[in-house]
């Protein structure tokens, strides 16, 4: 079967959109230490024209600033033939409206309607590009970790790494609404301030779920930018929080906090690789450091998952602790590799990323990606089988398969569907997901160079290869330049009366 992702109905209504967009630009305003170098996203920001502000350091892949990166190049265009047939249509799920639920002639035509539309969802399923949901590979990547040859290396680096981790409370009006892990990567000793990078889920709406589960997966994208916020020191003391920022997209959040001693700045890298040994670190309400060993992994993200996280596989008896949300996912050094957003399901941002966003927020004041209307699943993190199958019968070797594309959205517009395999953005080849995460970051320091604002269009050429008619086609998308969260719509369509149906 196919996989669902997260969507918002057809009802969102764009009033909930504007008073977020407002929000956020009054939040902006006159609140981040901007830099003032023109630098790229991806180069060092450890230094300001101001000397009592101290950044936190981010060092660079060193194996990948001196040779070329092989899984992002140039597209040498062979003779492909261009697809001329008409586009396929987009499968849009049928509903009954309330006002006709007993309504026996509609029903009749629901029921044929949802026959035909699970028919194609069936077909849409067994295309090639999507075998990998169901397929089962024999073997296990990863066998249970042995942590002894490292514990003296792990050991330093926790301890290391331990004193720039803090806790953060949130709440709403009087009642307590989360806790969450977070680090100091900013501080200023003219002003006596400094910044926390914490999880956005310190401040996320929570409602009732409807099973005792529901909870672990709830994502609803909307937040109290209004919470009150406590920092906890590792004095015992307690300070309160300003927010300065929320990406929701990427779902961190950046806090200010009044300090009257020095902090210490967390040490980033952006090194990390799969299968590298590395630990979850965050404390409880009493302070206390937790400490979870794992490997990083690059999975196939779930439907309520963002296509860029990254996965730590953790030793079947790690504990899950909940306050590590908005703690750091450091290596054998003490150096921070990710910021956790998701402890129950193993995620965290990856430092490139979190290196990205920063820079382009000291530089513009807000931290945008380019929104496709598309979810992906990278064809690199498939199971071998499933490659080579593509590979031979196919010649596709690489590329994103598209898992859903949101109704009415530009994407849908050109004929893109379920199952379809992006094979280059904008004349590069793209092997992931986190790899085109960062592609359209930079597309947007671009964008933001040239004077333009966001919420603005930018062209995007892609080259298409249609799952079902097994061609090929290059078309300029239309792609939205913002920070907000990026929603999924699903396609739906109300079964009416037949008198009430249109003529054709």
């Amino acid at each position: 079967m196919s996989r669902a992702v997260r969507i918002r109905g057809d009802e969102l209504e764009t009033t909930e959109r504007e008073a977020k967009r407002r929000s956020v630009a009054e939040e902006g305003q006159g609140t981040a230490l901007h830099s003032t170098s023109p630098r790229s996203p991806g180069e060092l920001a450890v230094r300001t024209s101001h000397p009592e502000i101290h950044l936190a350091i981010f060092e660079p892949n060193k194996a990948q600033s001196e040779a070329k990166q092989d899984r992002v190049y140039d597209v040498v265009e062979s003779v492909a033939e261009e697809s001329s047939d008409p586009l396929s249509p987009p499968i849009y799920q049928p509903y009954i409206p309330d006002e006709l639920v007993d309504d026996l002639d509609v029903l009749a035509d629901f029921e044929d309607a949802k026959a035909k539309y699970e028919a194609e969802r069936d077909r849409r399923a067994n295309l090639f590009t999507m075998e990998h949901h169901c397929y089962k590979a024999p073997s296990s990547l990863f066998k249970t970790h042995r942590l002894l040859p490292i514990l003296e290396q792990a050991r330093d680096a926790t301890l290391l790494a331990a004193k720039s981790v803090i806790l953060l409370s949130s709440f709403v009006e009087s009642d307590p609404l989360n806790k969450c892990s977070g680090l100091w990567f900013e501080s200023d000793d003219h002003s006596k301030t400094a910044l926390v990078l914490t999880s956005a889920q310190l401040i996320r709406e929570k409602k009732e779920p409807k099973n005792p589960f529901e909870w672990k997966v709830q994502w609803t994208g909307n937040y109290h930018r209004q919470a009150k916020v406590i920092v906890h020191l590792l004095d015992n003391t307690a300070v309160p929080a300003s927010l300065l920022y929320l990406q929701e997209h990427y779902e961190f959040a950046i806090y200010k906090v009044q300090v009257d001693k020095p902090v210490q700045l967390a040490t980033f890298t952006e090194c990390v690789r799969s299968g590298q040994d590395v630990f979850r670190l965050g404390r409880d309400e009493n302070l206390n450091l937790s400490t979870t060993h794992g490997m990083v992994a690059y999975n196939i993200p779930s439907w309520y998952e963002r296509c860029h996280y990254m996965y730590l596989s953790c030793d079947p008896s790690s504990p899950s602790l909940l306050r590590d949300d908005g703690g750091p996912i450091i290596d054998l050094e003490g150096k921070v590799v990710g910021l956790v957003n998701n402890h129950i399901k193993e995620t965290f941002i990856p430092s490139f990323l979190l290196h990205k966003c920063l820079d382009f927020w000291r530089r513009f004041n807000c931290m945008p990606r380019l929104h496709l209307g598309m979810t992906f699943t990278s064809i690199k993190h498939l199971d071998p089988s499933c490659i080579e199958r593509m590979t031979r019968n196919h010649n596709i070797e690489s590329g994103l398969i598209v898992e859903q594309v949101s109704k009415g959205s530009n994407a849908e517009k050109i004929g893109i569907r379920e199952g379809d395999v992006i094979e280059s953005f904008n004349g590069k080849y793209i092997s992931t997901t986190i790899e085109l995460e960062q592609m359209l970051i930079d597309i947007c320091w671009d964008h933001f160079d040239q004077g333009k604002e966001l919420y603005a269009e930018k062209d995007v050429s892609v080259k298409i290869f249609d799952a079902i008619k097994h061609r090929r086609r290059t078309r300029n998308l239309t792609a939205i330049v913002s920070d907000l969260g990026e929603d999924i719509v699903e396609g739906t369509y109300p079964i009416m009366r037949k008198e009430a149906m249109p003529v054709s």
